[in-house]
């Protein structure tokens, strides 16, 4: 294919895109079978190969200024309100591990990484960390990082302006690796634009983004034959357990999640370079350009990131594969005065079921803090993973959005699309019985059993979360950004609440009544019934 056919290609692809515009599970580890037939040779526009170990240094700049959307004059965003910004405190040389800590939250605590921390101190199991452990700290100079807004909130979220994006349209006309790509993810032969759509919809984060990411780090999109070391890892990301595509996207959709929400939920306010260069988020840029900005520093020196975080970097790549992205901002994603519909409990009245797990993360550990597990009825030696006889019912009258491994989406307002208005997310429901797609309920109806199906789980439990417009809402916001505000997790008139920097723990409270989150089924502290 030649280079004219080439950019004819992508012009009418990209006017189908603006004209479609305008009208938990964390990584398992399994190894990923990668099968692709590559299409006839295509002419690479200059995009470099790389092989493991290298740096990921990003695309060329004369193809993203060759690309069909890249011609438009821009749009110059609106600083976001500034935050009382001041040069951070230097880190302390280590820090003495908490009871409730985990190592994500004390990575987010002093802007480091769950990486960084567990190759300093040489942890053999990230996960376990015990009580007393005295956690050496990378060592930091700090600096500010560029104003430059690169994208609007709405534009990182699975959101209203990702509802017409046509992925597997868009990808299937793509002349590179991507096109004709197909891995084995849980036992079945997906393709590429399967595994964006499963990781978009399941993190709530664009598919858009994550196809400008992955050109970005590999050039999947217009290489044909990229190097054989992007092939395992094309996001970069090299480690045992995150090989393959699915996996890949799983862990930058999982790091998104985590820059936008530390910045807007967190106080997340700087991200730590592997030779401790310590960059401080500028004032007046927003949660999406602070997540950017954290996931383009990952596997990259701090003199390649600020040729990404340029205007003429991975912002121009975006625009011209997709327009400029703040011609299809949608603001505010949650609405002054917004409140949550009256919901009940997602159990049948008369039994009780146990709160098992405060709030956290909605889909994996980088989201908002927005979900909160129950175990179903049993006794205290009901363990492990079964198919539970019980079912988790309908919180709020809606239609069934997304039925699927697990899954069951519940969006209240009714028109079946789970990237507008509010939605109820399900989640370890299993196969069989489970509510499908497109189904009309009331509140109360049964929707699924639990168990362990979707995600990650060692035991039957219900895990339940809600979004806005796609954005995570989180049960207890303890450190929003300014006209942000809380959002109280409340059904059946318990009301959530989270203890603050520990994930999973929380209470909820009704009246005079009060209960915390355990695990097990041990203790009435947990007992909740109506």
């Amino acid at each position: 294919m030649s280079v004219s056919r080439l950019f004819r290609l992508l012009a009418v692809l990209s006017m189908l895109l603006l004209a479609g515009l305008a009208c938990v599970r964390q990584p398992s580890g399994p190894v990923i079978i990668v099968t692709a037939t590559p299409p006839e040779a295509v002419s690479t526009l200059g995009i470099e190969t790389r092989t493991a170990g290298e740096e990921t240094v990003g695309f060329p700049v004369a193809l993203a200024q060759s690309l069909p959307g890249a011609g438009a004059a821009p749009i110059v965003p609106t600083p976001d309100p500034p935050l009382s910004f001041e040069m951070p405190e230097p880190l302390p040389e280590s820090y003495v591990v908490q009871a409730g800590d985990t190592l994500s939250a004390i990575a987010s605590q002093f802007g480091t990484t769950v990486e960084q921390l567990t190759a300093l101190n040489a942890l053999g199991d990230p996960s376990l960390i015990p009580v007393g452990q005295v956690l050496a700290l990378p060592s930091s100079r700090t600096v500010f990082g560029p104003a430059f807004k690169i994208l609007p909130d709405s534009e990182l979220v699975r959101g209203p302006a990702t509802a017409s994006f046509d992925i597997a349209g868009y990808v299937r006309m793509l002349p590179g690796y991507i096109s004709s790509f197909t891995e084995m993810v849980d036992g079945v032969t997906i393709d590429a634009a399967e595994i964006v759509r499963r990781v978009a919809d399941d993190f709530s984060v664009n598919p858009r983004l994550l196809l400008a990411l992955l050109e970005n780090s590999s050039g999947w999109l217009f290489n044909p034959t990229p190097s054989e070391a992007t092939l395992l890892y094309p996001m970069g990301y090299i480690q045992p357990g995150y090989e393959g595509l699915y996996e890949q996207l799983s862990w930058a959709a999982n790091r998104l999640n985590e820059g936008y929400y530390g910045y807007r939920l967190r106080g997340q306010r700087w991200f730590t370079f592997s030779n401790g260069i310590r960059v401080a988020y500028a004032s007046g840029i927003n949660a999406a350009t602070a997540a950017v900005q954290y996931v383009l520093s990952l596997n990259r020196s701090y003199d390649a990131w600020l040729e990404q975080v340029d205007p003429a970097g991975f912002y121009l790549l975006y625009a011209g594969l997709f327009g400029d992205p703040f011609a299809l901002t949608v603001d505010p994603l949650l609405p002054p005065g917004l409140t949550q519909p009256a919901m009940r409990l997602p159990w049948e009245q008369g039994e009780l079921w146990y709160y098992t797990g405060g709030p956290h993360g909605a889909y994996a550990s980088g989201s908002a803090w927005a979900a909160i597990d129950f175990a179903p009825p049993g006794d205290k030696d009901t363990a492990g993973c079964f198919v539970a006889p019980q079912w988790a019912t309908a919180v709020a009258d809606g239609v069934i959005a997304r039925s699927e491994r697990g899954f069951v989406v519940l969006d209240l307002d009714g028109d079946g699309d789970e990237t507008t208005g509010w939605t109820v997310v399900y989640l370890h429901l299993a196969s069989e019985g489970r509510v499908p797609a497109g189904t009309v309920v009331r509140a109360g109806d049964p929707l699924g059993h639990p168990s362990c199906e979707g995600g990650v789980s060692n035991a039957t439990h219900l895990h339940i979360a809600r979004r806005y417009n796609g954005e995570w809402i989180p049960a207890q916001c303890h450190a929003c950004v300014p006209g942000l505000s809380d959002l109280p997790f409340v059904l059946g008139g318990w009301t959530v609440r989270g203890w603050e920097g520990q994930e999973y723990q929380g209470t909820m409270s009704k009246g005079g009544d009060y209960r915390q989150a355990e695990q097990g089924r041990d203790t009435p502290i947990n007992e909740v019934e109506w």
